[in-house]
């Protein structure tokens, strides 16, 4: 079963990147969902979610799925 950040990193993605991503293992889910919150911390998105949250939230997924943000520690 999908911890919660998996489950809402799986919710910011498209319809055909959440396909993709829910046939990736429940390890490289979790990896990934770890990459999302940790570009969701970056200074600039804080005025993206201040704005809108969920289209910040979609943002970093697409970023992180893009491979265009550092791995997370």
């Amino acid at each position: 079963m999908p911890n919660d950040t998996v489950t809402r990193f799986l919710t910011a993605l498209s319809p055909e990147d959440r396909e993709e991503v829910g046939r990736r293992t429940g390890n490289e889910q979790e990896r990934l969902a770890a990459a999302w919150e940790a570009e969701l911390a970056r200074d600039d998105l804080d005025t993206l979610d201040e704005l809108s949250p969920a289209a910040a939230e979609s943002e970093a997924a697409r970023r992180v799925l893009g491979g265009t943000v550092p791995e997370a520690e």
